[in-house]
Formats: C-alpha cells, structure tokens, sequence
C-alpha cells in the first residue's frame, strides 16, 4: 500500500469513530427515540458502522418538537 491510501483509510477510520461517537452520545441525552428502545439502537450504531448511526439520525431520532 502506498502512503497515500494509508492516510486515506486512517481518516475514514477516524470519521467514522467520530461518527458513532456524535450518534452514540445523541442517543444517551435523548429522552425518548422513535420505533426502537434506545439499547436496540445503540446496538445497530455500534455494529454497522456507519449506516447505523444514519438509520438512527434519519428514523430514530426524534424531531425538535417531539
């Protein structure tokens, strides 16, 4: 592998640790979620990374009003 490439997998890591940690520390302040318990989607951001996190941004994630 080239250094370049090295760099660029390293940053995706790192983006994507970040990622699971913004939606993992989301999901521990938010009061209530939709569709599954908070467990259920801790679970799902934790073990596929990084389309968990966004399943929960996108549906689990309550809106502002709610």
């Amino acid at each position: 592998m080239t250094t370049p490439t090295i760099v660029i997998l390293v940053l995706c890591l790192v983006l994507a640790v970040c990622w699971d940690a913004y939606c993992l520390r989301d999901l521990a302040r938010a009061d209530h979620v939709r569709y599954l318990p908070k467990w259920v989607w801790a679970l799902i951001c934790l073990f596929s990374c990084p389309w968990g996190g966004l399943l929960y941004v996108i549906l689990g994630r309550p809106a502002r009003g709610e």
